[in-house]
């Protein structure tokens, strides 16, 4: 069965939860990794988390830097902080988290891209977990137009949706995760994730399938890397078992 690369948001500490980041090297570039030191970069580069972030780039995982943008209400400053703090680390981009979609709100978002790609850093991802306005298509991103439960996902119209776009899905039962895997790919999702975990947090740790069920494991293709910004228009206002276990 086909099934859509993968684009996992994770926040497990690396000393936490090691097997996690394990797990994730031996996947290699068949995963995009979304890593969050504390709700963003944290205030200054930490040592053990960058030995763990370059430990999955050298295995060839794509990662990116969490940066939320709490839907256009955060200070610009405090977000290209966020950036350019992400540049001291090994990641290819950022992941921005909680984009608005109205079109009077794509300011924070173009300026925040543009930031980005000069910080070294041109894999942006744009997460408002549903279709935004037509005008964000404009920054030529990728999109996560889904982010909610697999009851929600299964509901949902795809209206505002195109093929290629991202679908996060959680709190799938363990015996629907085929299931929502090939619905995914139904609904034309270029990238997404589904896991059984759920609220409070469902990306505080890997979902079940990543090292127990090598059919979901197993993707057919590594996943793609985010297509490169194009010049923008100007846009006005806006450890192996012990022995004998």
């Amino acid at each position: 069965m086909d099934r859509v690369p993968t684009l996992l948001p994770l926040r497990a500490h690396p000393l936490a939860r090691p097997h996690a980041w394990e797990i994730i090297a031996g996947h290699g570039p068949a995963f995009s990794v979304v890593v969050d030191v504390a709700h963003g970069p944290g205030s200054g580069r930490d040592p053990l988390w960058t030995a763990a972030m370059s430990r999955l780039d050298a295995a060839g995982v794509r990662l990116l830097g969490y940066v939320d943008l709490d839907y256009g209400t955060r200070p610009i400053a405090e977000i290209r902080a966020d950036v350019y703090r992400w540049a001291g680390y090994p990641v290819r981009g950022i992941f921005l988290d909680h984009t608005p979609v109205s079109p009077y709100t794509i300011g924070p978002v173009a300026v925040t891209a543009q930031a980005a790609n000069r910080a070294g850093l041109p894999e942006v991802v744009l997460n408002p977990g549903e279709p935004p306005d037509e005008a964000y298509r404009d920054l030529g991103l990728p999109v996560c137009v889904f982010d909610g439960n697999w009851r929600d996902y299964r509901r949902w119209s795809c209206d505002g949706a195109r093929p290629g776009d991202g679908h996060l899905v959680h709190a799938v039962p363990p015996w629907e995760l085929d299931q929502a895997a090939q619905l995914q790919v139904e609904r034309g999702a270029g990238f997404g994730l589904v896991t059984d975990l759920g609220a409070p947090d469902p990306y505080a740790d890997l979902p079940a399938w990543c090292g127990l069920s090598p059919s979901l494991g197993e993707l057919s293709r590594p996943t793609p890397a985010p297509r490169r910004p194009r010049p923008y228009r100007h846009l006005h206002a806006v450890p192996s078992p012990a022995p004998g276990a």
